[in-house]
Order: structure tokens, then C-alpha cells, then sequence
């Protein structure tokens, strides 16, 4: 179970959690390997769909047939490489870009109805009039709500090419009547860096949700504002990161970094060798810092986290990391898709590949491995752990590490779970938590609005007591009340629910303030980072 739950987001939607190279250094190994030189036989596969597009008895849709043949193949090798039809790839593709063509709204999904969480600031959106708590029933004068709405429709639905535009259908609280807004989309920022704040005097947080095209832009333009606010060292937060592109973890890491310190270095079969290594311009290399990974950290992720421990250059705080060791390339086809086939293994500075093992073909097994974790208790003791690869490897400063399955933190930090209870876990686990704060933002809206600050609004949800209303909601879904568990699990609830409402008004940096205060692995952090700070 991950900490909290993400609104469904059109400007952002979910990663893949792929490794894939830059642009120019793909096209740089794609000239190295030779994909264009590349000339392959006909085969059985060729001749079978010939015969069928000439021969069957009745027509057949070839490039569906094809499309879904591709996917069979490509599932035959690891877990990581994939086959995307025409029809998903500009979706796929823009997670990872700077930006996107839509109208600019975060939304969720509540009762198979639409509902605006956010409307991004100087969007297409906010200059038509539409608000947060709109709730979009009509698109382009067709019912829009109901069992077939989901995230992928939305954004399929809500997106389209810059200038042009959609026609919504709005119900708003107060008037009786749908009102009807025509959006013309724009472009849409991705943005990779959910928050960047102060946690004490000297020590600032900053918060990375993937590694797409601007997050090197972002991550330092978050350090030098935290710096300008009195920051002297710094808590990088992975956790839940699953990846993206090489190349920006690289220039992150370059930053905290001395010149000639290996940074990764990758290899496959038909991949020349190439390493990275820091240049010894970055602005932070002699700032303390600590980097936050849980089971969730993957990938590009793994790429920071390991550079900045085998080069003992900060301390890596929480619990395994995801496990995830393979470069992926984007090669396209004619028709408009393409496929990520894995290309290499990337490796630590020490050596060590942290890529956990897997079964060709055997995805399924593959993805499982969390739940083996889960169930063998990884999560919350580090005694549970036990890796695959026993060889040792060595830090700069002759520390050991191990790979084969993730990077390890230096410090482990299990899932607390003193104050869980059945009733807690199933309200969390069903997103109750998440729906009942956008509810009552909903209702509260008017009042809510006037809060300026996490802090302030906080003390004004602790004044409410929405708990007996939060708990009659979460019978009314089917989860009857238990008072010794709504007891035990009401520091865990409020903070959840608070958090989400003050997201709901305030945005991510007022959320991640007020969760982040008393998370358990945030506090570790700021115990490791002063401690050393002495």
C-alpha cells in the first residue's frame, strides 16, 4: 500500500516506469547499434499475416491482429521491455515530456462523475471561467458520466492537438442549469518536483516524482530557492519515484558530486559501454544530503540513490528499493507506434547491478515480488530482507553493498504499524479517505478558501470534528464502524484527510508540509542529517 493516493491528473498521467535514455544520447546509440542497418528475413510471423490479409474467407483487421501479436511477442522477453500501439504513444510519451496540449485541470473520478480538483493556473481552463469543484457531465454535447468514465478515457477525451477545442458541459454547486464552457487547449507543463520546502532552519525537502524532460530545470531551480531561504543541506525524497529518463538523474547526481566520480556506467549486447561520470561543476558538492527510497523508488531513481552511496556521498534512508537495472530505448515504426525494447544493464559505481531477478516471459511472477516482499515482512523489519546476489561490493570509502535486488538504505525505517487496524487499512485501501476530503472541500469550499496556509487550515479542520461524518461515510460505502479501531487509527485518518483537503485548496507544497511532518521515515532523515551536521 503506498503512503496516499494522487487525484487522477490530466495535466500528469501515471508513469510507465521505464528507463529510457535522452534524446540525444538514443540517437547517438541508435547510430552505434545500427537500428537502420538493421535487415531481418521474412518470417513465419510475415508470411501467417500475408496469407490471412489475402486468403482468409472473411476480412480481418490486420493492424489490430498485428497489434496485439506484437504485444505476445514482446511480453516473451523481460518484464520492462513493451510494445505501444499508435494509439497509446503519444500518451506514454508525454509523461516523461515538458508539456502536453490540453485544457489544464487535475481531476478525480467520484461516483462516475468528473469531478476538478485544481484548475492550473494561467491554463486554458482558468481563462474560461471553470473551478475546482466543477463537475463535467457533457463533452462536446454528450453525456459524460457514468460506469464507462475512467482515467484513460478522461485524458484520451480531455487532450487533443494545441488550438483546438472541446465543449463542456459544467455542473456547478448553486446553479440549477449545466453551464457550458468551450476550452481551447494549450500547452500543458509537466512538472516533476510535487514540493520544496523548509523543514527546519537549515534543511530543505525537496520532493521528486519522476525524471522527465525538465526535472535537472526544476530540481535546481527547488535547491536555489530552498538556499535563498537558508538552506545548508538537503533531504532528496524518491520515495515512490518509478523512473524515467537516464540522463537527468545523471545531472542531479553531477551536482553533489566530485570531478571523476563515476556516476553509472551501462552495457548490453549490442550497447557500446558508456559511462557517466561528474564533471566537477556542481553547485552542491560539498552540501550534506540525504535520499529517501522505499519499495517504490525504481530505475532512475536507483541510478541517484546508488551514485550518492557507493560514492559515500549521502546517506540513503528507508527501506529496498523497487530493484529495477535495465536501460529501455524507443525505437518507432512506420505506422505511428513503437516498441521499448531493453538494450542493457546499467550499473552502480561499485559494479554491482541492482536489477532483482526475473523469468523471461514471466511478467506476472515478476510483478508479484512486491506482494512476496509484503508478506514476508521486508517492510517493516530489515532482518526479513535477504538478497539474491551475496557478492560483495565496495563504496568509495570501503563500505559494503550488495546488488541483485535494489538499492538497501543505509538506514532502514519500517512501516509503523503501531497504529494501524483492519477498519484503517480498508478505508485506505478503497480510497475512502481520499473521496470523503474531496467531498467536504467540495461542500466547505467557500469557507476553506479563505485559508491562506497549511498551518492555519489544520487548526481549523481539528476544530470541526468531521470524524462521525467521515465514519457514517464510510458505512454508507460498506465499511461498518469498529470504535476500538477508529480510536486507534484517528492520528493516522486526520492526518490523511487533512492533508487532502488542504491539497484540495492549498496544492502539493501545503500537502507534503503537513504529511511530511510526522511521517517516520521524513524524521529519520532530519535526526541522520543534523546528526552528521554536528
Amino acid at each position: 500500500m503506498k503512503r496516499y493516493l494522487y487525484p487522477a491528473i490530466v495535466v500528469i498521467s501515471l508513469m510507465l516506469g521505464a528507463l529510457s535514455v535522452n534524446a540525444l544520447h538514443q540517437k547517438a546509440q541508435a547510430q552505434s547499434i545500427g537500428w537502420n542497418t538493421f535487415r531481418f528475413p521474412s518470417s513465419k510471423i510475415d508470411l501467417m499475416l500475408r496469407y490471412m490479409q489475402q486468403a482468409y474467407v472473411d476480412p480481418v483487421d490486420l493492424d489490430s491482429l498485428t497489434d496485439e501479436v506484437m504485444v505476445d511477442i514482446v511480453q516473451k522477453l523481460d518484464p520492462h521491455s513493451a510494445y505501444i500501439p499508435k494509439k497509446d504513444l503519444e500518451l506514454v510519451n508525454s509523461e516523461l515530456g515538458a508539456s502536453f496540449s490540453g485544457i489544464g485541470v487535475q481531476f478525480s473520478i467520484q461516483n462516475d462523475t468528473v469531478s476538478i480538483v485544481s484548475v492550473i493556473s494561467g491554463g486554458p481552463s482558468e481563462g474560461v471561467g471553470v473551478l475546482a469543484g466543477d463537475k463535467i457531465v457533457q463533452v462536446n454535447d454528450t453525456t459524460f458520466t457514468g460506469k464507462g468514465i475512467n482515467n484513460e478515457r478522461v485524458m484520451r477525451t480531455l487532450r487533443g492537438e494545441k488550438g483546438t477545442e472541446v465543449k463542456l458541459g459544467i455542473l456547478r454547486s448553486g446553479e440549477p442549469e449545466i453551464l457550458t464552457f468551450t476550452v481551447t487547449r494549450g500547452d500543458i507543463p509537466v512538472h516533476s518536483v510535487d514540493a520544496a520546502f523548509m523543514v527546519d532552519k537549515k534543511t530543505g525537502f525537496v520532493r521528486v516524482n519522476k525524471f522527465a524532460e525538465k526535472t535537472y530545470d526544476e530540481f535546481i531551480a527547488a535547491l536555489a530557492s530552498l538556499r535563498e531561504k537558508g538552506a545548508t543541506q538537503y533531504i532528496i525524497d524518491l520515495r515512490e519515484n518509478s523512473g524515467g529518463y537516464m540522463e537527468q538523474a545523471i545531472r542531479m547526481a553531477n551536482e553533489f558530486l566530485s570531478k571523476g566520480d563515476m556516476i553509472v556506467y551501462s552495457e548490453g549486447r549490442s550497447y557500446p559501454k558508456y559511462e557517466a561520470r561528474a564533471n566537477g561543476l556542481g553547485r552542491f558538492n560539498k552540501t550534506l544530503v540525504v535520499v529517501l527510497i522505499d519499495e517504490f523508488s525504481a530505475s532512475a531513481s536507483e541510478i541517484f540513490a546508488g551514485a550518492m552511496q557507493d560514492n559515500d556521498r549521502g546517506t540513503i534512508v528507508g527501506r529496498r528499493s523497487f530493484g529495477k537495472g535495465l536501460v529501455q530505448q524507443q525505437i518507432p515504426f512506420d505506422d505511428g507506434s513503437a516498441i521499448r525494447l531493453t538494450v542493457a544493464r546499467y550499473y552502480t559505481p561499485s559494479g554491482r547491478c541492482i536489477q532483482k531477478p526475473y523469468e523471461m516471459g514471466k511478467g506476472e511472477d515478476y510483478m508479484k515480488d512486491m506482494l512476496d516482499r509484503y508478506d514476508k515482512g521486508e517492510f517493516f523489519t530489515k532482518d526479513s530482507i535477504h538478497l539474491k546476489d551475496t557478492t560483495r561490493y565496495y563504496t568509495k570509502q570501503g563500505r559494503v553493498v550488495y546488488g541483485g535486488g535494489g538499492i538497501m538504505p543505509d538506514v532502514f525505517v519500517g512501516r509503523d504499524t503501531t497504529l494501524n487496524s483492519v477498519w484503517y487499512n480498508r478505508v485506505v485501501n478503497r480510497a475512502y479517505t481520499y473521496q470523503f476530503a474531496y467531498q467536504y472541500t467540495d461542500r466547505h469550499r467557500k469557507e476553506l478558501s479563505r485559508i491562506k496556509t497549511w498551518q492555519e487550515m489544520e487548526k481549523y479542520l481539528n476544530r470541526q470534528n468531521w470524524i462521525p461524518e467521515f465514519v457514517s461515510f464510510c458505512k454508507q460505502k460498506g465499511v461498518d464502524p469498529v470504535e476500538a479501531d477508529i480510536e486507534k487509527s484517528k492520528p493516522l485518518y486526520t492526518r490523511l484527510v487533512n492533508a487532502y483537503i488542504v491539497r484540495n485548496i492549498l496544492g502539493d507544497d501545503g500537502f507534503f508540509q503537513l504529511f511530511e511532518r510526522d511521517d517516520e521515515v521524513t524524521r529519520e532523515a532530519i535526526r541522520q542529517i543534523n546528526q552528521t551536521n554536528k
